[in-house]
């Protein structure tokens, strides 16, 4: 997924609560949503970044000096490119204020205890 398409600021910002609990009904619940959906971005993203360093390293082990100098450059790239993604915890966000983000509430147990 290409997260640089989401539109969302690089700072964090105050928000309303209120936006929060609408689909859930309670705010804990959501922020447990949003912190697992926030893990799963950053999973992503740390394997892409994994995934385009082994490619350059792999590279880099059969070239030579001047091939060196480019992929530093391609390498510079790739660095610019990460650090000019939001944080993975302000995407979720967004994600939720957006309505794009999903999620299924599990069954709740009822506990009932013998000795009431």
């Amino acid at each position: 997924m290409d997260y640089k398409k989401i539109k969302t600021g690089q700072d964090a910002v105050t928000r309303d609560l209120t936006n929060f609990d609408r689909e859930t009904g309670n705010i804990y619940e959501t922020v447990v949503n949003l912190s697992k959906r926030a893990n799963q971005i950053s999973s992503s993203l740390r394997q892409e970044l994994v995934n385009k360093i082994s490619e350059f390293s792999a590279q880099s082990a059969a070239g030579d000096g001047i091939d060196e100098i480019y992929e530093n450059r391609e390498q510079i790239e790739i660095a610019r490119y990460y650090e000019q993604i939001p944080k993975p915890t302000l995407l979720a966000t967004q994600e939720l204020l957006d309505g794009t983000l999903a999620f299924k509430r599990a069954e709740k147990d009822t506990f009932q205890d013998s000795n009431l």
